[in-house]
């Protein structure tokens, strides 16, 4: 399983939301110098969100992610303020591994063939932002239906991956709910990324046990609740 370090980007600066809000942002400083100590410590990719594209601002920080780019090797997937197929081939020609679209998915669902006829289904992971079993969209505050419904959708259109966030517990620092992770990765045919909640090396193998493929570490790593070390370690515990 790999282990996915968030460098969350608003305003130019790393940052870590709780509960999606802006408003609870706490700022972490310089994004490239997080996504180097993660790198540095031994992640071999980086979950990379553009928060002020999420927010309506999408050429917002369109430089310091390219620098990013640039100057590491690693896997990078990215999100945020993808809403268009030309937005999301402008991110991939420029060098990221795998785009993540999430409200645009379920507004326009041939947008994840398109790109996936276009890039291959592996450059292309369809984002389940889900609370109470519902899919959420728009900022989290419009549910769009059953989140393994659309997760079904997404792989008959050719998403490669899914990220499933269990909007319920994100940001919160305090555990992960395993049994929707668990419901989805029963159904799911195709590699699906776990975030919210993640907190402890114990959350991060329950997800490995469930058959999760990745977990993305935020809030918690951030806040130096959970070590990178101890995460990658049950991540890879008996591989």
């Amino acid at each position: 399983m790999e282990i996915y370090p968030a460098v969350d980007i608003l305003d130019g600066r790393c940052v870590q939301l709780v509960q999606g809000r802006p408003e609870a942002a706490t700022v972490y400083g310089d994004p490239a110098a997080w996504a180097h100590r993660w790198l540095d410590e031994g992640a071999s990719g980086l979950h990379v969100i553009n928060l002020d594209g999420a927010f309506g601002r999408a050429r917002k920080n369109a430089d310091l992610i390219r620098a990013v780019i640039r100057e590491t090797e690693a896997f990078v997937e990215l999100g945020g303020g993808i809403r268009s197929v030309e937005d999301a081939a402008g991110w991939l020609d420029a060098g990221i591994d795998r785009v993540i679209v999430s409200t645009q998915a379920v507004r326009e669902p041939e947008i994840v063939r398109a790109l996936a006829d276009e890039f291959g289904g592996e450059r292309v992971m369809a984002g389940i932002d889900a609370r109470a079993g519902e899919v959420m969209i728009e900022g989290w505050e419009r549910p769009a239906g059953s989140y393994l419904a659309w997760a079904e959708r997404f792989e008959d259109l050719g998403a490669g991956s899914l990220l499933y966030t269990n909007v319920d517990v994100e940001g919160l620092q305090q555990g992960i709910a395993i049994e929707p992770v668990a419901e989805l990765l029963r159904r799911a045919a195709v590699p699906v990324v776990v975030s919210g909640g993640i907190s402890s090396a114990g959350d991060v193998a329950a997800l490995r046990r469930a058959g999760a493929a990745g977990a993305v570490l935020g809030a918690a790593l951030y806040a130096g609740k959970v070590q990178l070390a101890e995460a990658l370690e049950a991540a890879y515990e008996n591989e």
